[in-house]
Order: C-alpha cells, then structure tokens, then sequence
C-alpha cells in the first residue's frame, strides 16, 4: 500500500497586496511546502528587494521536503534573486524556477498536482 500523497497548498488568489491560500487564510507574502506554509516575513532574514531572495530565505522549503521550488519575483518583478540562492537549491537536487508572481502562483499550483513544491510569493512591486 502507497503512504498517502503529500500536496502542497492551493494558492486560489492572488492580488496586488493579498494573497489567498487554502486552508491557511491570507497574507501579503507566503512561504509554501508540501502539507504546509506561513506568512514570509522578510525582516527574518533581512530580506530585501536587492539583493532579493538569500538562502536563509529558501531553508525553510527545503526543510520541509520540496523538488521544487518557485520564487516569485513580485508582480514587478523587482525582486531579485542572486545566483547564490539558485545554486543553493540545484545543489540540494530541488529544480528551481522564477516568474512574475501571478505566472508564479500559476506554475507552483500546476507543479503541486503532481511534485513535492514549496514557493516564495511576493504580492506587490
């Protein structure tokens, strides 16, 4: 007998500002995995818009099992993401992809049909 499929959360919404996730309500910006995600809250990690998306941003996800990974650029696209955090990624054997934030939330819900996937989602600039 196969252990029941894990899938990550199904983002229904996405706004500039807003985000909406199954089962776990709304927030500005998500942090998702497979059976999970909260809230990404980038004073954490000293997050900024440059030199965007670091590795300790990227930990979590990995944490928590994911085969994939999308990081959404914000819905201007002005997030950045340094090739050290890719390289973080590929190196643990997790495909990485990056987009826009509603192309994002788009890929990421395709991949969770069928992958373990976490995402970073950014909803404004």
């Amino acid at each position: 007998m196969n252990p029941p499929k894990i899938t990550s959360p199904f983002i229904t919404k996405v706004t500039w500002g807003r985000i909406w996730v199954d089962g776990l309500g709304e927030a500005r910006d998500y942090k998702l995995w497979p059976a999970g995600g909260r809230p990404w809250d980038w004073a954490e990690t000293g997050t900024h818009h440059v030199p965007g998306i670091q590795p300790a941003d990227v930990a979590e996800l990995l944490e928590h099992g994911c085969e994939a990974v999308v990081l959404s650029r914000g819905m201007e696209c002005r997030l950045q993401v340094p090739a050290e955090t890719v390289r973080h990624l590929e190196d643990k054997g997790v495909a990485v992809h990056m987009a826009e934030t509603t192309e994002a939330v788009a890929l990421y819900n395709r991949l969770a049909e069928t992958v373990p996937v976490g995402g970073l989602f950014h909803s404004t600039c």
